[in-house]
């Protein structure tokens, strides 16, 4: 679950072919057969997303109903698929545009929501929430926004998004693990909830600075 919305790239039509495109020279029946294969198996991640995605509600329903070990084992599930999906796509060749935004759709929804459940009932300080969601709902709105002003911007992944991406995961791990299984973690949870709060205050602050560059950089001279 390390991708994030930078990941995301907004544009202003969306034109993707599902799977590759014909190959020069191959015999138009067999080349019909071998897409109608490939369009199942390119199928197959993107299911996988699906499934995690499935999964949000009823990690929200272990978390309010006060069951930690199931919502701490969901969540570890999906990161198992978001591995096997990522996997799978890369090692044979069945990425498709849709899965470029599915999955990292299907990462946020789950993470955010894990946060917006323990925040609501009291299990995480609710600022930490705030700024977390606030950090996606600021990141959005730029690409959005650039969007809009037709000058879209292409954000690529900073090292720094990815860290509080993984730092985000780590910290939603410890806190459903020691609540789960009862199991002290106030350190380590007090550690994390420290590095989650630096990195996406940092986050925020890389996203901003990308976002006002390319901005100016576009912007007509007088």
């Amino acid at each position: 679950m390390g991708a994030s919305y930078g990941e995301i790239e907004i544009r202003a039509m969306v034109r993707a072919p599902l799977y590759s495109a014909v190959r020069e020279g191959a015999d138009p029946a067999g080349q019909a057969g071998a897409d109608l294969q490939a369009g199942i198996a390119l199928s197959i991640p993107n299911l996988i997303t699906l499934g995690r995605i499935l999964l949000v509600p009823i990690v929200v329903w272990a978390i309010s109903s006060g069951t930690m070990w199931i919502a701490f084992v969901l969540f570890v599930v999906a990161g198992v698929s978001d591995a096997v999906d990522g996997f799978l796509a890369k090692r044979f060749n069945m990425t498709t545009e849709l899965g470029r935004y599915l999955d990292p759709l299907a990462d946020k929804a789950l993470i955010v929501s894990i946060y917006l459940a323990l925040g609501i009932n009291g299990l995480i300080p609710r600022w930490l929430v705030i700024l977390v969601v606030s950090r996606d709902i600021l990141i959005v709105g730029g690409i959005m926004l650039s969007w809009l002003m037709d000058d879209p911007l292409k954000i690529k992944p900073l090292w720094v998004s990815k860290l509080n991406t993984a730092a985000q995961i780590v910290f939603a791990c410890v806190v459903l693990g020691s609540l789960g299984f009862d199991i002290p973690a106030e350190t380590a949870t007090l550690v994390m909830m420290i590095v989650v709060t630096c990195t996406t205050l940092l986050s925020i602050a890389a996203y901003v600075g990308e976002w006002m560059r390319h901005m100016n950089s576009t912007a007509p001279n007088p």
